[in-house]
């Protein structure tokens, strides 16, 4: 049996033990959503299971840093106008947490993105999505690939692309 969160009036926080907590952003499209919650509750295990080992302490906190912005509880307020290196800096973190969500060889479309950053009106943050995207993989963060090729130069290029992790052999 599921206990329903106490939420403040508007919806904008949770409280539990009488302290408010940011909330999630209710826009998300469900099944994204879980995929968020899974990579957060992964990345907290792994703080928890990095004892001793500073490099992969710092490395599990940026995965529940991403987790937390890209649902909505860290960063910029979701449900206040996004500023620009606001929206950048959400987009970058769905990105990197859908990304470790799925397995190493899976990727993700540009538009999961926008869709957690965006929803309901998601379509108009494409641009933006792929220009965070180019200079995530410009900084050697993720690979774009099209049709499964990868694509040096996304902003010559016209169709669907996808994102994957970079990887020592991409």
């Amino acid at each position: 049996m599921s206990e329903e969160v106490e939420r403040t009036d508007d919806g904008h926080h949770i409280v539990v033990d009488g302290r408010k907590w940011r909330a999630t952003n209710p826009n998300i499209p469900d099944p994204l959503r879980t995929e968020l919650v899974r990579e957060l509750m992964a990345a907290r295990r792994a703080v928890k299971h990095s004892k001793g080992d500073d490099a992969a302490i710092a490395a599990a906190r940026r995965r529940v840093g991403h987790a937390k912005v890209a649902l909505g509880e860290r960063g910029e307020p979701w449900w206040e106008p996004a500023t620009e290196a606001g929206l950048r800096q959400r987009i970058e973190s769905a990105i990197q947490a859908l990304l470790r969500a799925r397995n190493e060889t899976s990727s993700i479309c540009p538009s999961d993105a926008a869709r957690i950053v965006g929803s309901p009106d998601w379509r108009p943050l494409m641009d933006t999505v792929r220009s965070v995207g180019s200079a995530m993989a410009g900084d050697g963060l993720i690979r774009i690939t099209q049709a499964g090729e990868p694509i040096d130069d996304p902003s010559n290029t016209t169709g669907p692309l996808r994102y994957r992790l970079a990887t020592e052999d991409s």
